[in-house]
Formats: structure tokens, sequence, C-alpha cells
């Protein structure tokens, strides 16, 4: 099964290229996923304040936000209505040949409707870390959407992990706490 799903998504990969839009706003399991880790082991501070700011980039009227994905750089889309964290095949393939996402690392396919109310099917991982400014998210699940144009979207399986989040929309900034 998670050969057939890596296949997919490697042949998907090939066939097509990445921009688009993404259906990740609300998922439909089909494998429950185990996360026993307590928020404090998936938590890592690079630095001991309690407080972490990102800045956020406007483009065409969208928020991004720089964040690396198993030590892969990228800018995501800020998404509080994405009930996770979400990526296209095309980056899927990505981390998948930098060796940084592996079989082991599938964990099984949900269904997603996005925000027209569309389902379509997309498979669960688990990120090894998640950086975001100076924290670092280990063990965190995010689903592969089967679109290679999907954009990528800054999920609630990030946001949760936080006690608070703030939005400063006029100096351009999120603050983690």
């Amino acid at each position: 099964m998670k050969f057939r799903l890596l296949t997919y998504i490697i042949l998907s990969f090939a066939l097509t290229s990445c921009n688009g839009c993404s259906k990740s706003a609300q998922k439909f399991r089909n494998n429950e996923v185990d996360n026993t880790s307590s928020k404090r082991e998936r938590i890592v501070r690079e630095r001991s304040t309690g407080k972490t700011i990102i800045k956020m980039e406007k483009r065409n009227g969208v928020y991004y936000v720089p964040i690396e994905l198993n030590g892969a750089k990228m800018d995501f889309i800020f998404d509080t209505g994405a009930g996770i964290i979400s990526i296209s095949e095309t980056e899927a393939t990505f981390l998948m040949k930098q060796g940084t996402l592996t079989k082991d690392d599938i964990k099984g396919t949900a269904k997603f409707s996005d925000a027209n109310g569309d389902i379509s099917e997309g498979t669960i991982i688990n990120l090894k870390t998640v950086k975001i400014g100076n924290i670092t998210l280990r063990d965190i699940e995010a689903s592969v959407v089967h679109n290679s144009v999907a954009p990528l979207l800054l999920g609630q399986s990030a946001f949760e992990q936080f006690g608070k989040i703030s939005i400063d929309y006029k100096k351009g900034e999120i603050t983690l706490e």
C-alpha cells in the first residue's frame, strides 16, 4: 500500500508541474494516525524566549511565511482555515529525492474538502521537522494533495502546537507563543 502511494506520487510529479489550488480545509480520514507525542516533545525552541516573530510577505493579497520542511526551505500560505499542513505532489517528490521523506513517513490516505465543498483524496504523511522561525516542530502530520499544482498551506496541524498566535498585519508579522 505504501509503495503504491509512493509510486503514485513520483509518477504524478513526472507528468505535471507546480502552480494552483489546494484542497485541504477539512479532512475526512480513512486511516487514523497515532500522534502520541506530547506538545512539549514536539516543540524545540532554539532560544529561550517565549515568543517567536515570523515575517509575512504579502503577494497578490495572500500572506506567505518562510518554513523549512525536513530541512528544505519553502514559502507557505498562512492559512488558518486549513486543517492540516498541505503540500503538493511536487514538493513531496522533491523531499523524497532529497531522502528526507521516505515510505515509512506515509501514514495512509484521507479525503479533503476545499472551500467550495469539493472533496478529493490525498496522502497523509509525517514530517520529521517543520521549522517556523526559531521553533522546530517534530513529527507533524501533513497531507500530500494529489495535484501537482496545489499551493503550500501552513494549517492547523502546525498552529495547534502553540498556545497563542497573534497576527499584526500592519507590521507583517506573526507572533507564536
